[in-house]
């Protein structure tokens, strides 16, 4: 007998972007049941590289240091010609939004972390081994049909119902039907990891050779990995033979008979983008919304872009801070980026995998040559070519500045602050998991009708001031009551201000700019920001305390 329960969000997909998901709307205090068809974490070699805006993410999930235990961070990636020189070693130095650029891990390693830190909420439940058959919405909700290992089914009623569950997922296929344009390439990949790695290369390496070109890869705990093209005629189960799979390993390490693979598979790249993002409360994720080739490593970075954010506004939605058209801001902001980083993946694979002997030479005289020029160089050395999110439809306010500097609708930046006098720590964990108002000190009082209607948005006041400005030592420059004081350490937010030539600025969840501009503009721009996004009926849903900085609940 079927049996119905209520969850305000239902996850469906427990792999790192679904487990992320159900960790940050933990966060945000919103109930929420997450499913996954298989019962274990799958031991496949997959992901193995985060960028910063990961990290980021993983940092207001409250997850960053469990993530990093098993994380080998600031890792190089260098890239090798046709006659195994290396032409580029890229090494990106900025940390400007508090994380290193590039970093590698385990991916199962990190999904254990992923799922072991949702056993801090107690509004959210895991369910494995338990799938979903069918799905119906309205205008109140989704009424998800789930089937467990024993064939026992069950209705869910939930509010909405975010699908993060991969490149074959049952939701956008099956359910909604969507399409999935874009193209699977001809060459298919075999992935080979080993254990007791052979060599000493604490690097990612793309080896752009045209007799095979291949990646080569350490990883954490003594792992190595191998990624070879496969071309025509080469049968995808014979090449996972052990003689095989010696074979190909042989003109990379002394004794291939040594090695002992774990894991060896061979995979089909994709380049595909589901039609919509959001169809009605039925939101996509991850691989489930596109699927990217590996040759930038964004496949699994964009997935956690989407579930930074979609968490925050399926939560605010829930707890009725947020109009519910908001929702659909989500495809807007996250499908034209999600289309940049397919087709860039797709232009890098075409350049670093070339077969015509001529081409490969004239692409590495090419790098080679830029050598030279500085502005070429770093903006290839220094990934300035991995194109940042700006969103310009959605969640953000054009307060006249976004005109001149384009700053609204960008990530903010993360560097150290002193919260209040204290230690120094990560500006987010300052601010907490909610919006923050920040102001260059002095800082402004609000009107209090203003004030609670951000107070609905679960919004941090705060002040920056210049460090070490108050009147003698130890005694803090005075701010507006009810404001968090940041001594900005790294003079790092003075700077941000004096170059977008703002006094304020009103920082998203997920830490991207929604508005900013001048002291004599704050108040109206406000005002048409809440009156933009907020309900009205928010008032009285949300008595709701705002959500308390890491500080606080610390």
């Amino acid at each position: 007998m079927n049996q119905t329960c209520d969850v305000p969000v239902l996850i469906v997909g427990a792999g790192p972007v679904g487990a992320t998901l159900a960790n940050l709307l933990g966060v945000y205090g919103v109930g929420a049941l997450l499913i996954d068809r298989s019962p274990a974490i799958l031991e496949y070699p997959r992901a193995v590289g985060l960028d910063d805006e990961a990290m980021r993410t993983f940092q207001a999930a409250g997850v960053a240091d469990a993530m990093l235990k098993d994380m080998i961070q600031n890792v190089p990636m260098r890239m090798y010609g046709a006659k195994k020189q290396c032409f580029a070693e890229i090494l990106p130095a900025t940390r400007e939004f508090g994380w290193y650029r590039r970093n590698l891990f385990s991916q199962p390693l990190g999904e254990q972390a992923l799922r072991a830190g949702l056993a801090r909420f107690p509004h959210v439940a895991v369910e494995l081994g338990v799938e979903l058959t069918a799905v119906e919405q309205d205008a109140a909700g989704v009424t998800a049909t789930l089937r467990d290992a024993a064939g026992a089914e069950r209705t869910v009623r939930a509010a909405y119902l975010l699908a993060a569950d991969g490149g074959r997922s049952t939701v956008r296929e099956k359910l909604l039907k969507l399409p999935f344009g874009g193209q699977t390439h001809s060459h298919k990949w075999v992935v080979i990891e080993c254990d007791q790695d052979p060599l000493d290369a604490p690097y990612t390496a793309l080896h752009c050779e045209p007799a095979r070109p291949y990646v080569c890869l350490k990883l954490p705990y003594g792992l190595r990995r191998w990624e070879f093209m496969l071309f025509d005629g080469e049968d995808e189960q014979q090449v996972l033979d052990p003689a095989k799979v010696a074979e190909l390993l042989a003109p990379h390490v002394p004794d291939p008979a040594r090695l002992n693979v774990i894991r060896a598979r061979v995979y089909t790249h994709h380049s595909r983008i589901a039609g919509s993002f959001v169809v009605g409360r039925i939101c996509l994720a991850g691989d489930a919304a596109h699927l990217t080739p590996p040759w930038i490593g964004q496949g699994l970075n964009a997935g956690l872009r989407d579930a930074c954010n979609l968490a925050w506004k399926a939560a605010w939605i829930v707890q009725g801070r947020l109009k519910p058209e908001a929702l659909q801001s989500y495809h807007a902001e996250r499908h034209a980026h999600a289309r940049a980083m397919i087709d860039l993946a797709d232009k890098f694979g075409a350049v670093l995998s070339l077969r015509n002997r001529w081409l490969a030479a004239l692409r590495d005289a090419f790098f080679t040559s830029i050598r030279g020029v500085p502005v070429v160089r770093d903006y290839v050395l220094q990934m300035k070519f991995k194109p940042m999110p700006r969103y310009r439809d959605g969640v953000v306010q054009d307060s006249g500045l976004a005109a001149r500097d384009q700053r609204v609708g960008r990530m903010f930046i993360q560097p150290l602050v002193e919260p209040g006098g204290g230690a120094p720590v990560r500006l987010d964990d300052a601010l907490g998991p909610g919006f923050a108002l920040l102001m260059g000190a002095p800082g402004q009082p609000l009107p209090a009708e203003l004030a609670g209607r951000l107070e609905l948005l679960s919004c941090r006041l705060a002040v920056a001031a210049l460090p070490r400005s108050g009147p003698a030592p130890g005694v803090l420059p005075d701010v507006p009551p009810g404001m968090l004081l940041l001594e900005d350490t790294e003079n790092a937010l003075h700077r941000w201000l004096a170059a977008a030539h703002a006094d304020w600025v009103l920082l998203r969840p997920d830490r991207y700019v929604a508005a900013a501009g001048r002291r004599a503009d704050m108040i109206a721009a406000l005002e048409r920001f809440v009156a933009a996004f907020v309900p009205q009926a928010g008032a009285a849903r949300a008595a709701e305390a705002r959500v308390p900085s890491a500080l606080e609940a610390a």
